[in-house]
């Protein structure tokens, strides 16, 4: 296989370019979202919840970051409370904060991890949800049908980032220096297809997503996912884009 396209937010390419290079691929950087953390949200009395909900390491970097600062009694009472995150990276990150998460579901989405709280855990209780302005809102939305009550609190913002390169990337898809586009949330496919002003891509490029979330975006889109790993996270998905490489 040519080059990878890495569409991830810059601050978060290199982990997965250099997961990628474990296996012996090379790759373009192309972010196609930049992430921002969202201002005038109100630090919530965190002993007031049962329960919060964190579905990216966004989430965690925003909001842990300012109530470590300003609020670090928030902090102490999110160790005192049941904390759900989406995916082992998401979990990793809320544990360099002293905080330790539910089990996870093998499949990382919100999806399966609400399937996997008995629904005893969520009626008549409040929780948190630190959520992107993007979010799709699965989680409030099965959290009210079973009875409980959500507090939603978006803590960062997906912006699209100057797409100036889009050319650049649109030639090199052309000649076939770029042979597999890489999606790790449906704000990179949105986006990327904006930026290109057309979902027709050349024939030899393969499109691989993180996870069903993103592929179900990208079929939305009208653009067939070549490459989903069986596990959402960078390392599995590195290792079934080289997968799918080698059986090219």
């Amino acid at each position: 296989m040519s080059l990878v396209l890495v569409t991830r937010p810059r601050h978060q390419a290199q982990s997965f370019v250099d997961e990628l290079r474990k296996h012996g691929l090379d790759s373009i950087v192309f972010p196609t979202i930049e992430i921002r953390p969202a201002h005038g949200w109100d630090i919530p009395e965190v002993s007031h919840f049962h329960g919060a909900f964190f579905t990216s390491p966004n989430s965690v970097d925003s909001f842990m970051n300012r109530i470590s600062q300003e609020a670090p009694q928030e902090l102490e009472a999110l160790r005192n409370i049941k904390v759900f995150a989406v995916g082992k990276t998401t979990a990793k990150d809320l544990e360099k904060f002293g905080i330790a998460t539910e089990p996870i579901p093998k499949v990382a989405d919100a999806v399966h991890l609400m399937e996997s709280i008995p629904e005893v855990e969520i009626r008549d209780n409040d929780f948190l949800f630190l959520r992107g302005n993007l979010s799709l809102g699965v989680i409030p939305a099965v959290i009210s049908r079973r009875g409980g009550r959500c507090h939603a609190i978006t803590v960062y913002e997906n912006h699209p980032p100057d797409l100036a390169a889009a050319q650049a990337v649109r030639r090199q898809m052309e000649d076939g220096t770029i042979g597999c586009i890489s999606f790790t949330s449906p704000s990179t496919a949105q986006n990327f297809f904006k930026a290109m002003g057309t979902t027709d891509l050349p024939p030899h490029m393969k499109v691989a997503a993180i996870g069903m979330t993103t592929a179900n975006a990208l079929e939305e889109l009208g653009v067939s996912t070549d490459i989903v790993p069986d596990y959402y996270d960078a390392p599995h998905f590195a290792e079934a884009i080289a997968r799918a490489a080698h059986l090219a």
